[in-house]
């Protein structure tokens, strides 16, 4: 059997405001298998983006455990921390901080030199990836000159660049219009299956939930 690309057991997340513990996450369990597209549905200040955090390695303070690839990540240090997330994750934001500038091809080439790879392969493959998103006419066009479905579109190509095993993706359609949130939300499950990719894709949508393999919902602290 397949090892989990993410399996979480008992995350908590408690910040202290005055003299008041407020608890965030309150044990949740979660696991994504193998080229699992989960939707992670709740209201906002529901916990999403903070369960997301904690999958990203991005701060510490969590209880409880988080394996990435068979990997136990939460007691990483800072170094290691960085290395699986280099390794095995790719990140989608509400809003794309594409770097302003860099081109659209230079923005998803980055990652792959940081990761290793030369400067031709590095080109080659963001310019398969942004044409595949669309975007083979904008490849020398910064952040400036795109619309935001097409800044969108940079950032899931930047996502995907070093085939993550895991894609985590916080609001990705957030803030687009409807018709744009369809078509970005589309490309991206389409690029995830065909790249063999799971994700973990966080919306208070319900129309777009309904879209992925499976959706949990977290409620006050507490997934079902």
């Amino acid at each position: 059997m397949n090892e989990p690309v993410l399996q979480m057991t008992g995350l908590t997340r408690s910040f202290v405001q005055g003299e008041e513990t407020i608890l965030v996450l309150r044990g949740v369990d979660l696991t994504v298998a193998k080229g699992e597209i989960v939707g992670l549905l709740g209201p906002s200040g529901s916990g999403k983006s903070t369960l997301l955090q904690a999958v990203g390695l991005l701060e510490g303070g969590f209880g409880g455990s988080i394996r990435i690839a068979g990997t136990e990540a939460a007691r990483l240090d800072s170094h290691g921390r960085t290395l699986v997330r280099r390794d095995f994750l790719g990140f989608v934001y509400q809003f794309h901080h594409l770097l302003p500038d860099f081109n659209a091809t230079e923005n998803v080439v980055l990652p792959l030199l940081i990761h290793g790879a030369t400067r031709p392969q590095a080109e080659e493959r963001a310019t398969s990836l942004l044409t595949a998103l669309g975007l083979g006419h904008r490849l020398t066009h910064r952040p400036s000159q795109l619309s935001g479905g097409e800044q969108q579109r940079v950032a899931v190509a930047r996502a995907l660049a070093n085939k993550p095993a895991l894609v985590l993706a916080d609001e990705p359609t957030g803030n687009l219009d409807e018709h744009t949130a369809d078509l970005v939300l589309a490309e991206l499950l389409r690029l995830v299956r065909e790249e063999g990719c799971s994700a973990l894709i966080a919306t208070h949508n319900e129309r777009l939930a309904a879209k992925m393999d499976r959706v949990v919902r977290l409620q006050e602290g507490v997934l079902t």
